[in-house]
C-alpha cells in the first residue's frame, strides 16, 4: 500500500517513524534547518508545540505533556509521536471532531491526518537536510500533496506558513518540486 492508501493513524505511524529515523540520528541540534531562523531542534519543538493547542483548542482531546525540547529533543519526539500515535489508535476517535473557526468541524483523524501528519512529512526533509541525513520522502505521497497545495498556492502564502516558493526545473521530481514549492531551497 502506498501512503495515499493507508488510514490516518496507519499513514501516521509510516511518516512519525521516518521522521523518528531523522531524530535519532541527528548529531547536532544547533544546526541550521531549511527554514530561516531554526535549528534542527527548532524542526522538532515545532511539531512538538503546536498541535497539542490545535486539539484542544477544538476538541476534547489534551495531550499530556513531554520532556524539554531543549533539553532532551529526541524524548520529546518520542512522548509526543506516541500520543498522537494513541490518538489515533483510539477506537474512540473515529466519533470525535474538530471544530476550528477557519476549518469548520472536521472528523478528529482527518484533522490530525491533514495538517499534522502532512506537517511532519515535510518537515522530515527539513530535520534530514539541518543534519545531514537521507533527504529521501515517498515522490507518490509528494505528489499528492503538492497537487492538493497548488490550488490554495494563495491562501497558503497568505497563512505566513509558508515562504515564497523556490523555482526547480519543470521536469524536477516531485519531492523537489515540493520542497520548491514550501518555500526551501532543494538545491
Amino acid at each position: 500500500m502506498t501512503l495515499a492508501e493507508l488510514s490516518p493513524a496507519e499513514r501516521h505511524r509510516e511518516i512519525a517513524a521516518g521522521f523518528t529515523a531523522r531524530v535519532t540520528g541527528a548529531q547536532a541540534w544547533d544546526a541550521p534547518a531549511p527554514v530561516a531562523g531554526w535549528t534542527a531542534r527548532d524542526v522538532v519543538r515545532h511539531l512538538v508545540e503546536w498541535l497539542p493547542g490545535f486539539l484542544a483548542s477544538g476538541s476534547e482531546v489534551t495531550l499530556p505533556p513531554v520532556p524539554s525540547v531543549d533539553a532532551d529533543p529526541v524524548a520529546a519526539w518520542q512522548a509526543h509521536h506516541t500520543a498522537v500515535q494513541a490518538v489515533l489508535d483510539d477506537p474512540k476517535t473515529a466519533d470525535r471532531t474538530l471544530t476550528n473557526p477557519h476549518l469548520g468541524e472536521l472528523p478528529l483523524d482527518q484533522a490530525i491526518d491533514r495538517f499534522y501528519t502532512t506537517d511532519v512529512f515535510m518537515h522530515t526533509w527539513d530535520l534530514a537536510r539541518a543534519t545531514g541525513q537521507d533527504e529521501s520522502l515517498d515522490p507518490v505521497y509528494a505528489a499528492l500533496l503538492l497537487s492538493g497545495m497548488e490550488p490554495i498556492d494563495e491562501m497558503l502564502r497568505a497563512s505566513g506558513q509558508y515562504g515564497p516558493k523556490v523555482p526547480v526545473p519543470a521536469d524536477a521530481d516531485p519531492v523537489t518540486r515540493l520542497i520548491g514549492f514550501i518555500g526551501r531551497n532543494p538545491a
